[in-house]
């Protein structure tokens, strides 16, 4: 049978609306009870079904660690990938097909430390993904080193004297990388966290929610009551997202006031949207497949 017959006997099957719990996954998630992962689990299943999305229009993917663990709890299409690379294979799979809505999560260790790099190149190219990171603020998985946004003088298993090593700040750092959504969430507000998930799917460009989600294993500093004394909603104290100057100074902060909300946001084309390969159609995905003869010939000749 041709590609073409095959085009043609190819029918979208009409689809009932999505309920929140068709985006809950087979298997049971084997967190720590407590855990501030099963509010952001529970906050992205809400966004998406809220979003009017159907599973099969969302992909998410992750890289390792105890956070990455989610695409195997929520119903879409997924990717458990490699330690700090979940940005790479997102943004593959963005441009292969960019009809999907394409979500990564991990954690602060797996998307600050190894994959860093990847982290800054996602927001300068401007990608449009939503990246979803669970900042807990310690090494989960591997039972209690310090991470790249450990405080100072933090007392943990690889640095029983005090940490010596000043954290990294995601929010200003993403907002200087180039990102176009910045925002933090707390999974202990989860009504407000799963508007931040909304707003970062539906911006186009690249998006980061880090989000406070305590270890209550691990990280006896920065657990529950820790950050219910302190985390404050940006939309409170009439923040303007729109301004990087304030946007910058509010991310700074880190005191009696932790704030939570939209930081930063603005509008410049991303990479799928600018890419004149992709402007035929939704990537790779739907695009017949194979080489005409001629093509064929052409390359070989080229290669040979």
């Amino acid at each position: 049978m041709s590609q073409a017959t095959l085009e043609a006997k190819t029918v979208e099957l009409p689809r009932k609306a999505a309920s929140a719990k068709d985006f809950k996954g087979r298997v049971e998630p084997d967190w720590c009870p407590g855990c501030g992962d099963f509010g952001v689990l529970n906050a992205l299943q809400r966004a998406v079904f809220e979003l009017g999305l159907q599973p099969h229009q969302l992909m998410v993917v992750s890289g390792i660690g105890c956070s990455s663990n989610l695409p195997g709890y929520i119903n879409a299409n997924g990717m458990h990938t490699l330690h700090g690379r979940s940005l790479p294979f997102a943004t593959g799979a963005k441009l292969a097909n960019h009809e999907l809505t394409v979500i990564a999560t991990g954690g602060d260790g797996d998307g600050y430390g190894i994959g860093c790099g990847h982290f800054m190149h996602s927001a300068r190219r401007n990608i449009d993904i939503t990246y979803i990171v669970m900042d807990n603020q310690i090494y989960g998985l591997t039972t209690g080193q310090i991470s790249p946004t450990s405080r100072l003088d933090m007392k943990t298993k690889s640095t029983p004297m005090g940490n010596l090593e000043s954290p990294l700040n995601p929010l200003t750092s993403a907002i200087m990388a180039g990102a176009t959504y910045v925002a933090r969430g707390f999974s202990g507000d989860p009504k407000h966290l799963t508007e931040l998930m909304k707003g970062a799917v539906k911006h186009k460009g690249f998006a980061l929610i880090d989000v406070f989600s305590p270890c209550v294993t691990f990280n006896n500093d920065n657990d529950y009551p820790f950050f219910k004394a302190r985390v404050k909603r940006l939309e409170d104290v009439g923040h303007d997202p729109s301004d990087w100057k304030s946007a910058c100074e509010r991310a700074m902060e880190w005191g009696d006031t932790l704030y939570t909300g939209l930081f930063f946001k603005t509008e410049r084309p991303s990479l799928d949207g600018s890419e004149p390969v992709l402007q035929k159609g939704p990537g790779l995905a739907r695009r017949p497949l194979g080489l005409t003869a001629e093509q064929a010939k052409s390359l070989k000749a080229r290669m040979m």
